[in-house]
């Protein structure tokens, strides 16, 4: 089943110095992501770099900005076609039938220190079944262990100082979890996205977990719903795909997102359980 949903984001700069900003807010270009409209409005009309990462699609502009106002205006309609299974036939990829190009997926990295967190990762989940379901499990450690609050963080913390404080927001759950399954040898990716069913509206994070050759979204905060995800980028950790990065002196406004049915119908009670990916299968990966 297909749902189209009408999206976007507004955000504003006071631009103290000349400041370059690189921005990913744009809808990645994925197969899943069909019949896509989309408008980018920059507000002085500035001249516009971009870029297409190869193979995950991650789409970014970059503007140079004078001192004064900045005003971004991003709005999409898309067709969102998520991929549903069973969550028990759903298995775990042999370390040795992992593609290289993924092997940077079961490393730790900037804010995912899963070297730190392997102990306690294989002690709490290491003997549980192997799958989908051990992902679950994690992402269920994470709700129940985990105290979503704002303000508990910063763009600086990491996957080990957020589980020792037992706080966090989306950025944090993810980061946690990814690091949980890396150290399991669980190929596992930061995923952020507009967010069908999040409130209040704001860019989330949540994560995917390499299973079966197939890319699979979880999401341990329990905010949003899993088949009402769109894509804006993926990356090893936050660092590689902050909505806006920026160069230079300014102060940032508010932060508005909008995320509805296209139609105008409201959202229906109840969460999937069913195993959701909006990534096709790597051509180059067999299923287990």
């Amino acid at each position: 089943m297909t749902v189209r949903y009408k999206l976007g984001c507004e955000l504003s700069y006071d631009v103290k110095a000349p400041t370059v900003f690189i921005f990913n807010i744009e809808l990645a270009r994925l197969l899943r992501h069909q019949s896509v409209t989309e408008r980018l409005t920059v507000t002085p009309d500035l001249e516009r770099r971009t870029y297409v990462v190869p193979d995950i699609n991650n789409r970014y502009f970059s503007v140079e900005a004078a001192p004064g106002p900045l005003n971004v205006l991003y709005e999409a309609e898309v067709t969102l076609d998520v991929f549903r299974a069973d969550p028990q036939t759903v298995h775990e990829t042999p370390l040795s039938q992992v593609p290289l190009d993924i092997m940077p997926f079961l490393l730790p990295s900037r804010f995912v220190s899963s070297d730190r967190l392997a102990g306690f990762a294989n002690r709490e989940f290491g003997a549980l079944p192997k799958g989908h379901q051990r992902v679950t499990a994690i992402c269920n450690w994470l709700y129940e262990n985990i105290e979503y609050r704002r303000g508990s963080s910063n763009e600086q913390t990491t996957a080990d100082e957020s589980l020792i404080l037992r706080a966090g927001v989306c950025r944090d759950f993810a980061h946690i979890g990814i690091a949980f399954c890396r150290a399991l040898n669980i190929p596992a990716r930061f995923v952020s996205c507009y967010a069908y069913g999040l409130e209040p509206r704001d860019f989330h994070a949540v994560f995917e977990a390499y299973l079966d050759g197939r890319w699979w979204l979880f999401d341990g905060t329990r905010q949003a719903n899993l088949d009402g995800l769109v894509r804006i980028g993926v990356g090893r950790d936050a660092a590689e795909i902050a909505f806006a990065s920026p160069f230079g002196e300014m102060e940032p406004g508010p932060v508005k997102i909008t995320i509805e049915h296209a139609d105008g119908s409201p959202e229906k009670p109840g969460r999937t359980t069913d195993a959701i990916s909006t990534e096709e299968p790597a051509p180059h990966a067999g299923a287990n």
